[in-house]
């Protein structure tokens, strides 16, 4: 018996995000905790999981603030480093009426990339059933290296590794360099969450499902978690394809962290079902409780402290059956 369900790797920031404006016509900003490996965790937390993070933030107000969030939230911060000469990374969230997202990134560096391969906690990955982390901790080198750390220490200690790319160009140098950081954790992981845009970028194949052969052929994932946005969500495992539909809600103000909280739900039935033999009616029961709980969060301003409980899901769910 492990003693962590699931332990991330990568970047704890602020999201700035609008949230109407002042009586001088000014936009007003609301600071969010964010940061996809921490939204992932922050939604198995509220489902019962035991979760632990790794990862870097600036030793100010907001670093501070944010360890604070996940310590309330039961996310374990024993291998949370505050660092004392660089600041928390801050991103600025633009919302779109068609609910596509700009963002404007301070991380020139951040924090969270100067975390380095000797400040990983070996005991923390080697407790945990499933390692999760994203592109953001391959960027530049130092973080790069303890990702990598990390990754061999999973590997030798029979953990499920989980990726999902979370592609953001600002942050690369040069977009042939997060291909090449992508393929590395493709190469690495046994489930991939992967969003259509980044499948049709990475494989340059606008048919989805030649996408996703084409991973499939070259890196052999177990289970590949396709989120597609208004149009749904498939999964592809053993020969088998499932897709379910998204549930539309009317009162969606932020689609942030919707893919964080699909992923986490996915990752939450492998726990509970494990990886091997899953049937068909498997992916379909992963595929709508995620889609629903993606759904909720797209009502509520900001993610990691505002995810879904269980029983609005189940609600969303029943009430969706009766309808």
């Amino acid at each position: 018996m492990k003693r962590y369900d699931i332990t991330a790797l990568g970047e704890l920031l602020i999201d700035f995000t609008e949230n109407g404006l002042s009586e001088q016509g000014n936009i007003l900003l609301e600071a969010n905790p964010g940061g996809a490996p921490c939204n992932v965790l922050a939604m198995l937390s509220g489902l019962g999981k035991k979760t632990a993070f790794i990862g870097k933030v600036g030793n100010d107000f907001f670093g501070k603030h944010l360890k604070m969030v996940l310590e309330e939230l039961g996310i374990c911060t024993c291998n949370l480093l505050l660092d004392e000469k660089y600041h928390t990374t801050l991103a600025f969230v633009h919302n779109h009426p068609d609910g596509d997202r700009d963002f404007i990134f301070y991380r020139d560096p951040g924090a969270d990339m100067k975390l380095c391969a000797h400040e990983v906690q070996e005991e923390l990955i080697v407790q945990s059933r499933i390692f999760h982390f994203g592109s953001l901790s391959l960027t530049h080198p130092g973080v790069r290296e303890a990702t990598k750390k990390a990754l061999q220490i999973a590997k030798e200690n029979s953990c499920l590794i989980s990726f999902d790319p979370n592609l953001r160009e600002p942050l690369w140098d040069r977009l042939d360099e997060a291909r090449k950081q992508i393929a590395f954790g493709l190469s690495q992981c046994d489930i991939l969450k992967i969003s259509d845009n980044e499948l049709q970028w990475f494989t340059d194949r606008l048919d989805l499902d030649e996408g996703v052969s084409f991973l499939q052929d070259i890196y052999r994932i177990k289970l590949i978690l396709l989120s597609m946005g208004k149009n749904g969500s498939r999964a592809y495992y053993g020969g088998m394809k499932a897709e379910v539909k998204t549930f539309p809600l009317k009162n969606t103000i932020d689609t942030t962290g919707a893919g964080d909280t699909f992923c986490a739900c996915a990752l939450n039935y492998i726990l509970e079902h494990n990886l091997e033999n899953l049937s068909y009616e498997d992916l379909l029961s992963m595929l709508t409780f995620a889609n629903a709980a993606a759904s909720l969060i797209t009502t509520r301003k900001g993610a990691l402290r505002v995810m879904p409980k269980k029983e609005e899901i189940e609600y969303l769910l029943t009430k969706n059956i009766e309808e």
